[in-house]
C-alpha cells in the first residue's frame, strides 16, 4: 500500500521564489549542535509504522505570543537547538501555524490554510520527524498520521549527525505534483512542469516563513535547510509524483 492509498484508508511571487531558495542555507554547524556529541546521535534506520498510532493534536491556540511586528523583528535562523521535547500544545500550535486550516471555505470551495498555494492546490505535504518515527501532518483532521518507525532526524539534516539530529521536531516539505491537477480552478500554466516548480518553491517558502514567525513569537529556534532527498524519498516510500524539497528544524535554543 502506498502513501496515498494509506491516507484514503485512514481517513508574494517571483521574489518569494528567490526567497524560498535563499532560505535554504545549509552552512556547516558545530559537531555538538543540539547538545549531543556525534557518538550519541540516533540511528537512521526505519521500518513501516506498525507500532505507531495516529496522534490527535490538541486544539491549536489562535492568540497569544508576541505580536507580528515583534516576531518579525526577532525572526532569525538558529542552528543550535536543544533536544528538549516540545509540549503538546506547542507542537499543535506549530503545525497549525505552518499549514493548518484557518477557515472552512477557501478559494475554489476548498478549505483555507494558513499559507497560500497556487489555485489553492495545497500541494505541499508536511512530514514531521521525531524520535519515534516520521508522521504526516493531516491539516484537515489536525492530527499526525504515522508513516515510518525509526529515528530519521539525522538524515533530515542531510546526514550530518551534528546538525540538529536530536532536535525534537524536524519538518520535511514534500510536494505532491498530482494535487495540481485536482485544484478546483487552474492558474495559467499550472500543468506546466517549470511553472509548477516556481509555484511549489514559493508555497514551501510561505510555510517556512510561518514557522519562522511562530518560532520567533514563542522563543523557539528554527532553521530552514537542505536534507537527504534521495534517502528520505526511499525511507518515506514516496510515489512518482512526490518530491522532497527542503526541511526545517524547530525546538528550543541550546
Amino acid at each position: 500500500m502506498n502513501r496515498r492509498q494509506f491516507l484514503k484508508a485512514v481517513p508574494a511571487v517571483a521574489v518569494l521564489a528567490a526567497t524560498a531558495s535563499a532560505l535554504a542555507e545549509d552552512r556547516p554547524a558545530p559537531a555538538t549542535q543540539g547538545g549531543a556529541s556525534s557518538s550519541t546521535q540516533p540511528a537512521t534506520t526505519s521500518s513501516p509504522a506498525m507500532n505507531l498510532k495516529p496522534i490527535a493534536l490538541v486544539k491549536p491556540q489562535t492568540d497569544g505570543g508576541k505580536s507580528v511586528l515583534a516576531s518579525l523583528a526577532e525572526r532569525k535562523t538558529i542552528r543550535n537547538i536543544a533536544s528538549k521535547e516540545l509540549p503538546p500544545q506547542v507542537l499543535s500550535d506549530l503545525l497549525w501555524a505552518a499549514f493548518g486550516v484557518n477557515r472552512k471555505e477557501g478559494p475554489g470551495g476548498g478549505t483555507g490554510r494558513t499559507a497560500a498555494s497556487a489555485s489553492n492546490s495545497q500541494e505541499i505535504d508536511v512530514y514531521v520527524a521525531m524520535a519515534d518515527g516520521v508522521y504526516l501532518y493531516d491539516g484537515l483532521g489536525h492530527r499526525l498520521v504515522p508513516i515510518v518507525e525509526g529515528d530519521l532526524r539525522a538524515k533530515v539534516g542531510r546526514g550530518r549527525r551534528g546538525s540538529g539530529a536530536t532536535a525534537p521536531v524536524r519538518l520535511i516539505y514534500v510536494v505532491d505534483l498530482a494535487k495540481f491537477a485536482k485544484a478546483k480552478f487552474q492558474e495559467p500554466g499550472l500543468k506546466d512542469a517549470e511553472i509548477q516548480k516556481a509555484y511549489y518553491y514559493v508555497d514551501t517558502g510561505l510555510i517556512a516563513g510561518n514557522v519562522y514567525l511562530f518560532a520567533a513569537s514563542q522563543g523557539l529556534a528554527a532553521w530552514f535547510h537542505n536534507c537527504d532527498k534521495p534517502g528520505l524519498t526511499k525511507d518515506l516510500n514516496l510515489g512518482p509524483d512526490q518530491r522532497v524539497l527542503f526541511a526545517q528544524t524547530v525546538g528550543y535554543p541550546a
